[in-house]
């Protein structure tokens, strides 16, 4: 047999081919021939990309958070960054950076400041609510808010960092393509893209929403200034509080203390004009952001920033259902499993007359699904509109606020029993729904909501409209028998948050 002489010819062509390459390493027709065997330069570059989502697809930590924005504030998950504003700290020797969010004072205070913008193809109801939701839940203390109209802001501050949440309305605008930079940038060139994802050249309908935020080292945070924002300011005719003890006029604060920080009830200027019997209430729901900033009324829309609490105008029953649910979230802002949640805008509405686009709509919801007003789901058949613009009745907002103080089923109750508890001489005219809460009430003693409210009375006058102030004092306490917790309570935890339910002193 003839020997195999595979290997020797294969060893032989190696061979051959290794002196060929190591002739022309250097020629040209060596660098094409090693080019043909390299890796596919766009595989190489997406090699980092291998198992991660691409696109629209990225999350929000990855793609839509700036390098050196705080981790702490929270990012809209369905939206995509589109400038940014670098970091800065200003000092009398070095400028602001155009568009960053200055100081309210020149002092030489330290203080980092930013500002990013995104957009979402959510409506900006959605963005809203997120943000109200994510600072009432994560130890924000809100400063002010303005959510009536767009642009709405939110103003929160924790620690040593304050922010300011500008939600402008739904716009349709030409999105930015690579073919919008200059010829001569280079890859290193700072650019506000968040990533290498492309962005597409097209036209969309998107919120846009700009978060401005302030660090301070060594002091309470100071107040921020955006000049594009239209959140009011400590100092200014217009700014609603509340204001940390210790602000001056132009919001520098005084070092941190041991002691607890409480706010300074500046803000509302016409809170001398609420029954004198109400007023530590109204100041103690201000210092926690409670209050609302402006009238829901569209036909005051010229006074929206005014610093007008008007205690004794009448208060209509969305905006007592939003007070209702800010301030019980707020009280129990360190457990969720006590706080109401906002309804979803997938569900069908409850109500005819309280659509998705209803700027209440989240909150109006959210109660009738948890079952704290009457309607539909909680076998009130014929309940089908909330008429949110009518006025708010007495007896109406007891049946709203004592399922949030029992946390229970209300007790049965009968016209004699109300009789004999109150002692109103017009139980009759009660509506039959409304006792349980009235008599429920009852037991709460020297801190029952028509004590506190309406003081001593015989008679309830269930019909009657109920004023700004009267509603703000029911919500200055939550809790049943003795086993509660109030606003004052709150203020004074040197945590700023409630530890747990405890009896509360007349």
């Amino acid at each position: 047999m003839l020997p195999n002489r595979r290997p020797t010819v294969r060893a032989g062509l190696a061979a051959s081919l290794l002196v060929v390459l190591t002739a022309c390493a250097n020629s040209s027709t060596g660098n094409v021939f090693k080019d043909s065997l390299a890796a596919d330069s766009k595989l190489r570059e997406s090699t980092g990309n291998v198992g991660q989502p691409g696109g629209d697809g990225q999350t929000a930590t990855n793609a839509n958070r700036p390098a050196d924005f705080p981790a702490e504030i929270p990012i809209y998950p369905e939206s995509q960054l589109q400038d940014i504003v670098p970091v800065a700290s200003p000092t009398p020797a070095s400028p602001t950076p155009t568009g960053a969010a200055t100081n309210a004072t020149a002092n030489p205070t330290e203080k980092a400041t930013g500002q990013a913008q995104w957009t979402s193809g959510d409506p900006s109801n959605f963005v809203q609510s997120f943000y109200l939701q994510q600072l009432q839940t994560n130890g924000w203390q809100l400063v002010s808010q303005a959510t009536q109209d767009l642009p709405a802001t939110l103003v929160a501050r924790r620690n040593d960092l304050q922010i300011t949440v500008a939600i402008g309305a739904t716009a349709t605008f030409a999105l930015p393509t690579p073919s919008d930079r200059p010829d001569n940038a280079s890859p290193d060139t700072a650019s506000p893209a968040p990533s290498s994802t492309p962005i597409p050249s097209s036209s969309s309908t998107s919120t846009v929403f700009t978060i401005d935020y302030a660090y301070e080292s060594g002091s309470v945070a100071s107040q921020a200034v955006n000049p594009n924002s239209e959140a009011p300011q400590p100092g200014d005719s217009e700014f609603v509080g509340p204001v940390l003890e210790g602000a001056t006029a132009s919001g520098t604060t005084s070092p941190a203390t041991s002691t607890p920080v409480t706010a300074n009830p500046q803000g509302f200027t016409d809170l001398d004009k609420a029954p004198k019997e109400l007023r530590s209430y109204l100041k103690d729901l201000a210092q926690l952001g409670v209050l609302p900033l402006r009238s829901s009324d569209t036909k005051s829309a010229a006074a929206n920033r005014s610093t007008l609490f008007e205690p004794n105008k009448i208060i209509t029953r969305r905006e007592y259902a939003r007070w209702l649910v800010t301030a019980n979230n707020r009280i129990y802002s360190d457990r969720s499993g006590q706080q109401v949640r906002l309804g979803s805008s997938g569900t069908k509405p409850v109500f005819q007359d309280v659509p998705k686009t209803n700027p209440d709509f989240e909150v109006i919801q959210g109660l009738a699904e948890a079952g704290i007003i009457p309607s539909p789901l909680s076998g009130e058949a014929t309940v089908v509109s909330f008429r949110p613009d009518a006025p708010l009745t007495r007896e109406v907002m007891l049946l709203w606020k004592l399922p949030l103080d029992t946390r229970q089923a209300l007790p049965a109750a009968s016209l004699d029993a109300v009789k004999e508890t109150w002692g109103f001489q017009d139980a009759g005219k009660i509506d039959p729904k409304a006792l349980r809460a009235v008599l429920a009430d009852f037991q709460n003693g020297d801190l029952a909501n028509i004590r506190r409210a309406l003081g001593y009375t015989t008679l309830f006058q269930p019909k009657k409209s109920v004023t700004r102030a009267e509603a703000a004092a029911t919500l200055w306490y939550f809790g049943s028998q003795g086993e509660g917790l109030s606003a004052l309570e709150l203020l004074q935890s040197p945590s700023g948050v409630t530890a747990s339910p405890r009896p509360a002193g007349p």
